[in-house]
């Protein structure tokens, strides 16, 4: 069966719009455009437009989804079974997002009491999960799987006023390296109260702290794009900023 993009992007609810940026970028092009100048797909397009929403649905990005897609070895039946895996891990933390909530409104109405754990266990579970899906592989094997397992269980046991308190003191963090950054000196005393938080910090999530260890983390905050988007949100270079003041703090130029 054919159908014009007016069909098809009526049948998939999304914009003729978002089909035609589609067939800019060679993501999806229509197997021909018909005498009144429409553009017309077939069923290998609705399946290929299927897996597009599903990546999108997932958080992948366009130029990465064109780039999974378009592999020669790219095996449909594997990524639909891959999709149900992700989709079964999001349904998973929403269920849990979703009792937790159940859950405060029985301690509201007086019927149950959540302990700390509980109140926040499905935000732990939603950081950890998206910590994993962005940073996951790296993280692992710069420092093993049981480190990382060590970090999560950390983060899970935490008390309701460590986990507000280990929040606030990261958005601080970023606030004041935007601020250190701004007057140009890594050794400059707000530069190394920053460091001196950015410790703090760690001490949430690490079992055990090194001197080392801060400074490899700190050097991956510049060598990994994400992590570098991240700390350069507020103030551009900030990456590499923190990594010159920890380096100072630990005592180690670079």
């Amino acid at each position: 069966m054919e159908y014009t993009i007016q069909k098809i992007a009526n049948l998939a609810g999304i914009s003729t719009r978002t089909l035609r940026h589609y067939d800019s970028i060679n993501l999806l092009k229509p197997i021909r455009i018909n005498s009144s100048g429409y553009r017309i797909y077939g069923e290998n397009e609705i399946d290929k437009l299927q897996q597009i929403l599903f990546f999108r649905e997932l958080g992948f990005g366009l130029d990465t989804i064109k780039e999974l897609i378009s592999k020669k070895d790219f095996d449909p039946l594997y990524a639909l079974y891959h999709h149900k895996q992700k989709l079964l891990e999001k349904k998973k933390q929403l269920d849990l997002l979703i009792e937790t909530v159940d859950k405060s409104i029985a301690e509201r109405e007086g019927k149950i009491r959540m302990t700390d754990q509980e109140k926040f266990a499905g935000f732990k579970k939603q950081m950890l999960h998206e910590n994993e899906k962005q940073y996951g592989t790296i993280i692992r094997e710069k420092y093993g799987a049981e480190t990382v397992e060590k970090s999560n269980q950390k983060l899970l046991n935490m008390t309701e006023e460590e986990y507000l308190k280990v929040t606030k003191l990261a958005e601080d963090i970023q606030v004041k390296l935007a601020e250190a950054k701004r007057l140009g000196d890594p050794a400059s005393v707000e530069a190394q109260e920053v460091a001196a938080m950015h410790k703090r910090w760690l001490s949430f999530y690490w079992a055990g702290y090194s001197k080392e260890a801060h400074r490899g983390l700190a050097q991956m905050y510049v060598d990994d794009p994400r992590f570098a988007k991240y700390y350069d949100a507020q103030e551009p270079g900030s990456a590499a900023f923190l990594r010159d003041a920890i380096f100072i703090y630990t005592g180690k130029t670079k």
